[in-house]
């Protein structure tokens, strides 16, 4: 059985193959303005790296943001969905996870690889990366350097709004008044950790969670969410592709 699984997010779109429900074959490419191409481009990688052809995949199932927007997919599921199997399938302890997106963050509480109770944040940008986007801009430095610039802050500034706007106007109002790049950056990422762990305990996440999402990959947010939760939060070895992969294991199901 081979089955490829789509996650067409805002800001990176995901393909991963599962052949047998073991080999896992991935890519992860940017996906710009343009759902469609992406996804057939993501796709078209995992094919080629597989050695496989079109015709030999028995089923094609897309998830996240622009889902609905990959015709030649057989059909869709949830993001939710798709993350709890997905990360189950590499976690099988999963108890919860963690997501946040370009666009929107989730926390989800899992048993056995089923959805029990989940919380999403998608009518605001604070809590997201596109927040921590914007913040970077706000500081003038490239997005990656932002962990970096928060590890190593002595006193993070206090960062008041969590409107996206209003915080991008806030960081320049702390450059004025003499901040650090790197407490502010400290200051921007606290904020985000104390929203997301709002959502965790709304739902009760205590172990054995999971941190997906492009995010994930930001050790400064991981450590702040960490420091909020007052838990150890696991990180896969690829934190993007979670959603991909349950969409696949979907379709080989």
């Amino acid at each position: 059985m081979i089955s490829v699984g789509i996650d067409a997010g805002s800001a990176t779109t995901k393909a991963v193959l599962v052949k047998d429900d073991s080999s896992i074959i991935q890519s992860i490419r940017s996906t710009e303005f343009d759902f469609v191409s992406a996804a057939e481009k993501a796709y078209e990688d995992v094919l080629e790296i597989a050695g496989i052809d079109r015709k030999e995949v028995d089923h094609v199932y897309s998830t996240g943001y622009g889902r609905n927007s990959i015709k030649f997919a057989d059909g869709s599921i949830s993001e939710i969905t798709a993350h709890a199997k997905g990360v189950h399938h590499l976690y099988p302890d999963v108890e919860g996870i963690i997501d946040i997106g370009g666009q929107d963050s989730k926390v989800i509480s899992v048993n056995k690889g089923k959805v029990t109770d989940f919380l999403m944040n998608d009518k605001c940008a604070a809590g997201t990366g596109k927040f921590v986007e914007y913040t970077a801009r706000a500081l003038e430095v490239p997005i990656e350097e932002l962990a970096k610039m928060a590890l190593a802050s002595k006193s993070p500034a206090g960062i008041s709004s969590m409107c996206t706007v209003f915080a991008e106007s806030e960081v320049i109002s702390l450059r004025a008044k003499g901040y650090s790049k790197e407490d502010i950056a400290a200051g921007i990422i606290e904020s985000i950790a104390r929203r997301v762990a709002v959502m965790a305990r709304q739902i009760g996440l205590k172990r054995n969670v999971a941190f997906v999402g492009g995010v994930a990959k930001n050790a400064a947010i991981k450590a702040a969410l960490e420091k909020e939760l007052g838990i150890s939060l696991y990180v896969l070895p690829e934190p993007q592709i979670t959603g991909a992969l349950g969409a696949a294991l979907h379709g080989s199901n």
